[in-house]
């Protein structure tokens, strides 16, 4: 499965307002974006340049924040500003979404990998292990780097949480549609077109509304509504097409089974995109391979870590504890 990344494009006209979108200012302070204490170049090898982010201390354990599709680094807002003290905390724009370019190479589980692999390279030194959060295409990354790199996950890694993520089946699985998936099963052709045409996403309190009753769960506050919105519609509409596309047909089947660390997977209950089958799959594949350390479902929708962000952070903190001791605990 290859799917061609565009470039920028007609896209980059609207650099500004997308810009505008990932900074803005909420009342819910740990929504609101801080300044890195550090920008790390990293190219990849067909020419993709990343925008790496690191918070925190230069000397201070590392967390890697993987973030999902349409997203970006400002995706992780809650999580930056409360690890970024104790914890060198990095994040990056993968490649074709926030400011990160799309290099020449398709997109592919190879992909995700290799650009996981470029950014550890330039923020881990030698011999240190880092604790990696991945949320929705950020936690399938971290599976297509242990499918690719497997000799790579005790030697870069601690532990790993995944969250609100799938390995396969996306669109005959997500119920975002009424009825489709819960009564008829949805055609392929029909996700296509939903998620795979380059077409802006509008703003405003009626698309708020829809994206908190299909992508959220029904206590997620106005901020945290129209934080998540804002980063999704932030991403280039050609990029969000062209990577919808590849995740359709990605198949990370087993693939966990590699991650041979401490690993927390979290579900949301209310999650429609990526129903909670999905993260039960992945901890039952974990749990056979002998490395689940804790199964989670928390009452939130897609946006795990912004619609319930006290329970995710107290999670990832005994993530970080369970990775210093390599323990791994009874799933529950």
């Amino acid at each position: 499965m290859l799917v061609k990344l565009p470039e920028a494009g007609a896209d980059a006209l609207s650099a500004p307002f997308r810009t505008g979108l990932r900074s803005r200012t909420y009342r819910t302070e740990s929504l609101n974006a801080r300044r890195p204490d550090q920008v790390i170049p990293v190219t990849t090898a067909d020419g993709a340049r990343l925008r790496v982010h690191a918070y925190g201390p230069a000397d201070g354990e590392v967390i890697v924040l993987i973030h999902g599709w349409s997203c970006a680094i400002e995706y992780w807002n809650p999580q930056i500003n409360a690890f970024a003290g104790p914890y060198r905390v990095v994040a990056y724009d993968q490649r074709g979404h926030g400011e990160s370019t799309a290099g020449t190479r398709p997109f592919d589980s190879q992909q995700l990998a290799d650009d996981l692999v470029d950014v550890l390279d330039a923020v881990l030194k030698p011999g240190q292990r880092a604790v990696l959060a991945g949320h929705s295409m950020g936690g399938m990354t971290i599976q297509a780097w242990a499918k690719h790199y497997p000799e790579q996950v005790t030697e870069r890694t601690s532990a790993v949480l995944l969250a609100t993520t799938a390995a396969r089946q996306i669109p005959g699985r997500a119920t975002v549609l009424p009825l489709f998936n819960d009564v008829v099963p949805a055609p392929d052709w029909l996700a296509k077109v939903l998620f795979g045409t380059p077409v802006p996403l509008p703003g405003g309190k009626a698309v708020n509304v829809l994206a908190k009753n299909r992508l959220m769960n029904p206590t997620a506050t106005a901020d945290q509504t129209d934080f998540g919105l804002s980063i999704v519609r932030s991403c280039r509409p050609s990029a969000r097409a062209a990577v919808a596309r590849g995740l359709l047909k990605l198949d990370l089947y087993g693939a966990a089974a590699n991650l041979a660390v401490p690993t927390s997977v979290i579900a949301g209950s209310h999650d429609r995109l990526l129903p909670e089958v999905h993260s039960r799959e992945i901890a039952e594949t974990l749990d056979a391979a002998g490395y689940l350390d804790r199964y989670t479902v928390l009452p939130t929708g897609h946006l795990v870590n912004i619609e319930a962000e006290q329970a995710f952070n107290t999670e990832l903190h005994r993530v970080i504890r369970s990775g210093r001791r390599g323990l791994i605990a009874a799933a529950g």
